[in-house]
């Protein structure tokens, strides 16, 4: 029986992912080898060349530099929906408005919320526990 005709995938974009991960994390060819269990000329060829890794030491590589292998495998990128892009507008907005608003309220000096005791100085110069409202104004 003849071997069904199928185009191998090339995994030239998979091992340019790898090497750039690994460089980022400053990662010597040797240091993973030695960590995987695999030889570092095995992990050059996956990297330039695209040699198709096997499937537990492809598992390994994609878990150790946190890869989404969405973007190899399906032919088409992942499309953002509407509502998708929506969240994606709130969420961002929300983190600018809560950087800013923390970013404000450290110059101001008001540091109470961020779970740090209000203080006053005393008649001598000291730094003295606040009496008064135990709730904050803010």
């Amino acid at each position: 029986m003849a071997k069904r005709p199928v185009p191998k995938y090339d995994f030239k974009a998979f091992g340019a992912a790898i090497k750039a991960a690994r460089e980022g994390r400053k990662e010597s060819r040797k240091k993973v080898g030695d960590e995987m269990f695999i030889s570092p000329r095995y992990l050059a060829n996956i990297e330039n060349k695209g040699q198709h890794p096997s499937l537990q030491i492809f598992f390994e590589l994609i878990q150790r530099y946190h890869i989404s292998v969405d973007q190899f495998l399906l032919d088409t990128p992942a499309v953002k929906d509407t509502k998708r892009r929506q969240l994606d507008a709130l969420l961002e907005a929300w983190v600018y408005w809560d950087n800013l608003l923390h970013r404000s309220l450290w110059r101001k000096g008001f540091q109470t919320h961020l779970g740090r005791k209000r203080t006053r100085t005393g008649k001598d110069g000291r730094q003295v526990p606040a009496m008064g409202r135990k709730s904050s104004r803010f």
